[in-house]
């Protein structure tokens, strides 16, 4: 498959069931498309309803990343049915504690109760410190890491009802050794192993494990796009040159960079941690940060 595969047939790659999951209600937050899809349809192929949380349009106006449309949640949806799994599509600003309790007392009501929390939705942007205004930091971190307290928040008290559960946080790579001009995306993924960590402590006792799924950078649009690209080529110590050849050039450096030897991970190669830490081959994981990077967690000390 190459670097450039489309995210629906990206689902296809997930290795057959084994109903693992047969009876699980799932929540997936950020579900309309790259990871969050990956894994919303991993977790039906094993046997999971799904309920798909996205924001569907912009949340930070100076990120070069296209937004998520209702038209990607809805392809979400359309693979979850094709699993023959039930599927919940909900809109919402994971900023928004009260829109995410209604959420929850919604997927309780509809399908019965709530056993998974996959808390995946994200937002990344560039600025250097020297230059970053107060909104470029309080909305990455508002989104990603507020965003995910408040997923834990709303949810968690479902699974304390339940008897139990599984609570998945998406971090990321670059919380674990920095990114250059991107000090805020990177403070808001490592306060998610913190977040990660508290919560096992304190949900243990429910028999909720909490852990979660680092990836390094995926094929996602989070990571292609021009911003991306002129990143990389300067952290490379090169200048982009604002057309199609940054592409390539940071295709190149980030290849040689991996010790797997590729450039960006298909997000179907992260759905099968999401899917184990998910099920009972996981009960007695919990508080663990699992890495999926092709090899540049390596080089981490954190």
């Amino acid at each position: 498959m190459s670097d450039r595969s489309s995210l629906q047939t990206a689902a296809g790659a997930i290795p057959e069931s084994t109903g693992s999951l047969r009876g699980k209600v799932a929540v997936v937050t950020g579900a309309a498309r790259g990871i969050g899809r990956a894994a919303a349809v991993a977790l039906a192929r094993e046997g999971a309803d799904v309920i798909g949380i996205d924001i569907c349009r912009v949340v930070d106006p100076r990120s070069g990343v296209q937004p998520s449309t209702p038209e990607d949640l809805t392809e979400t949806g359309r693979l979850v049915r094709a699993a023959t799994r039930r599927w919940l599509a909900i809109e919402l600003d994971q900023r928004d504690l009260p829109a995410l309790r209604a959420a929850a007392a919604r997927g309780e009501q509809e399908f019965g109760g709530i056993d998974i929390l996959f808390a995946n939705a994200g937002i990344q942007s560039f600025h250097p410190l020297l230059e970053m205004e107060d909104a470029d930091w309080s909305i990455t971190i508002d989104t990603n890491l507020t965003g995910s307290a408040n997923a834990l928040r709303a949810f968690a008290p479902h699974m304390v009802k339940r008897g139990g559960g599984r609570i998945i946080l998406t971090s990321s790579t670059q919380g674990q050794h920095g990114t250059k001009y991107g000090a805020a995306y990177a403070a808001s993924k490592w306060g998610i192993i913190g977040l990660m960590k508290s919560a096992a402590l304190e949900l243990g006792p429910h028999k909720i494990t909490v852990n979660a799924v680092v990836p390094g950078l995926i094929d996602t649009p989070l990571t292609r796009h021009e911003e991306r690209y002129a990143q990389v080529l300067q952290d490379g110590g090169r200048t982009p040159m604002g057309s199609p050849t940054d592409e390539e050039a940071a295709k190149k450096i980030l290849t040689a960079k991996t010790p797997l030897g590729v450039p960006w991970i298909d997000p179907a190669d992260v759905a099968p941690v999401v899917v184990f830490l998910a099920s009972d081959a996981a009960r007695m994981v919990s508080g663990a940060a699992y890495d999926v990077t092709a090899g540049d967690s390596a080089r981490n000390t954190a």
